[in-house]
């Protein structure tokens, strides 16, 4: 059985999760590097099966409109993720990964190793996505959901936000009750993702493979993608059924979706990893980290 967290040990042996206490005693300002070694059926209301709304944002980020549903959430080869029934609300998502010169325009610069302007914004601590994402609610006048101070979110806020667990995986999936959004075997895959058999060593351009249903591009491989929930092996056991947000508290925060350098298997719509949020200003941040940015939907 595959388990987020000793995967992610073999892959970074050199590169282990920083603890907090750490992170804070670290310098400020200096360059980041990338590490040398990185690594049963949907019950409920289905889904439209219609590509949802799609449309841009002021920052000029394309939107996709999730609709609210009901899926299976988890893999059954994973001992952190038994499947589970989860509803969500609907939400916007971004239709691809935010770009480095969407990141370099809001944020003043651009802290990727692999630098062009389409492809994904990495090197990037979840902390640093939601900076991203205050910054871009204020650029559109809308309410920023997150206390930099006290690392919080506000749901009820209007703003951007990073997606939770359970939305995330429910964009992903569209609908699909596989273990892939298209199916079960992973033979297709390179229709759909960059992943380390086909990225050529690094992460690629956004919106060059096939989007899946829901016309969301790149949501499985080329760079893993910061979730807003802290990490807990145990947590689907506590979940509540209706929009879980995560454990109140932890050290680490979920990511999804797998990368450029990982393998066939981290692309697999319920898989889990985690990794230390890098909540102060120091040198943390490695090529295989990225996101993209949700929106709540207004109430009709």
């Amino acid at each position: 059985m595959r388990f987020g967290p000793i995967t992610k040990h073999r892959f970074y042996k050199l590169a282990a999760p920083v603890v907090l206490g750490a992170l804070a005693s670290l310098p400020a300002g200096c360059e980041r590097k990338a590490p040398d070694n990185a690594p049963p059926a949907a019950s409920g209301t289905p889904p439209p099966s219609a590509v949802p709304q799609q449309g841009a944002t002021a920052s000029k980020a394309e939107m996709v409109a999730i609709p609210a549903g009901r899926f299976i959430m988890g893999d059954k080869d994973q001992v952190d993720a038994p499947p589970h029934e989860v509803t969500v609300s609907a939400f916007y998502m971004d239709k691809y990964p935010v770009r480095q010169d969407q990141y370099q325009a809001l944020m003043g610069g651009n802290p990727s190793r692999w630098k062009g302007a389409n492809n994904p914004v990495e090197q990037v601590r979840w902390s640093d996505a939601v900076r991203y994402c205050n910054k871009r609610s204020q650029l559109e006048g809308l309410e920023p959901c997150y206390d930099l101070r006290a690392w919080k979110c506000n749901f009820d806020a209007n703003g951007y936000r990073l997606p939770t667990e359970a939305e995330w995986e429910y964009a992903c999936r569209a609908g699909s009750a596989t273990a892939y959004f298209f199916g079960d075997s992973p033979s297709k895959l390179g229709d759909y993702a960059w992943y380390d058999k086909n990225s050529g060593g690094h992460p690629r351009p956004v919106g060059q493979k096939q989007p899946n249903r829901w016309g969301l591009f790149d949501i499985c491989g080329n760079v893993w993608e910061w979730c807003n929930d802290f990490y807990k092996v145990d947590y689907y056991q506590q979940a509540p059924p209706q929009d879980p947000k995560g454990p109140n508290q932890g050290e680490n925060k979920v990511l999804r979706g797998g990368a450029w350098r990982f393998s066939v298997e981290s692309c697999r719509s319920g898989y889990r990893y985690n990794e230390n949020p890098g909540y102060a200003d120091v040198c943390f941040g490695y090529d295989i980290y990225g996101f993209r940015c949700v929106r709540k939907a207004a109430n009709r």
